[in-house]
């Protein structure tokens, strides 16, 4: 029998509980990584060890708390999730699939040494960030990178850049929507928001503002029939550097006062549902949109291991896979 091949699917990363310690744990591995925050080291870990982990850690307990679950945070939970459920599409095929996080655990070196040890020489890493970004698909390379330093063997490795614009993940996003649609009606407006970046990363030649545009231009092409305007604006903007825009709060803000008091809002950049879909807009954004005058504002999960989805995530795997399998 020919060897297995591996395949990593891995997310951004989140705190081991909702306790301070754990958060502060995790958010100092996120914000230590330069590809992350791009400032001065020195300057920035005495900004980061003295205000931002004492003060924005205790203001995360809640948040996360609100939104935890049975078996841990969301973005774990629906990416294990994902992972067995494409596990069993690959059942008859020679391909072990495996999760990982970027950030915390489950951790990203012990997934590509526990595949190895299962007889995998070739490894597909997946990142499940659809549009490109250097703080997200970039930092997951480059870790990569960094633990095979220390292997004397090395397994061969592919890596999936982005699937922005594949086919079958605009048509799993077209389908969440229609069935979500069809069961609760249209609305006067569709927001898609996505993660936000600094400004200054884009000036520098990071593709991931064109890749969110890409992914709304053809979602928008697919639900046209609908005729919903659909708007594109980015969340969780984070210290006092200019991010790119429009924001996703401002944006429905002032909505009410255009006339737009019924809305629906989707975030196509991530791949699971997690603090920042569930807290920051399911919970945070409607009410800042209600307090302004808005009537109904209602969220369209993430894919999480929708079925179609989960087929999807397999033609995009076995499109890279493409000789190995």
């Amino acid at each position: 029998m020919s060897q297995p091949i591996g395949v990593l699917l891995v997310n951004l990363g989140t705190p081991a509980s909702y306790q301070v310690a754990d958060i502060r744990r995790y958010l100092n591995e996120f914000l230590s990584d330069t590809r992350v925050v791009e400032l001065p080291k020195c300057l920035w870990q005495l900004i980061l060890k003295g205000v931002v982990l004492p003060f924005r850690a205790p203001k995360l307990v809640d948040k996360y708390k609100e939104i935890w679950m049975d078996g841990g945070s969301p973005l774990l939970v629906y990416t294990q999730a994902q992972g067995e459920a494409l596990a069993h599409k690959f059942a008859n095929e020679n391909i072990i699939v495996e999760i990982a996080m970027r950030y915390g655990e489950p951790d990203l070196e012990k997934a590509i040494l526990g595949l190895r040890a299962k007889g995998c020489e070739r490894i597909l890493v997946v990142p499940m960030y659809p549009q490109y970004a250097a703080s997200t698909t970039a930092t997951l390379f480059d870790r990569v990178a960094q633990i095979s330093k220390k292997m004397r063997d090395q397994p061969d490795y592919r890596f999936i850049k982005r699937y922005a614009e594949h086919p079958a993940y605009i048509a799993s996003l077209a389908h969440k929507v229609e069935e979500f649609w069809r069961l609760n009606g249209v609305p006067q407006r569709l927001l898609l928001s996505f993660h936000g970046l600094p400004q200054r990363s884009v000036d520098l030649g990071d593709p991931y503002y064109d890749d969110c545009h890409k992914t709304a231009a053809l979602l928008r092409e697919a639900l046209k029939t609908y005729n919903v305007e659909i708007e594109v604006s980015f969340q969780s903007q984070f210290g006092k550097a200019k991010w790119i825009s429009p924001a996703t709060q401002t944006v429905l803000e002032q909505y009410p006062s255009q006339g737009v008091h019924n809305v629906d809002v989707m975030c196509p950049g991530f791949a699971a549902d997690c603090l920042e879909t569930l807290e920051e807009i399911q919970l945070g954004c409607a009410e800042a949109f209600k307090a302004k005058g808005g009537q109904q504002f209602r969220y369209i999960p993430c894919l999480n291991a929708d079925p179609m989805w989960i087929d999807a995530l397999a033609q995009i795997v076995k499109d890279r896979l493409g000789s190995w399998s």
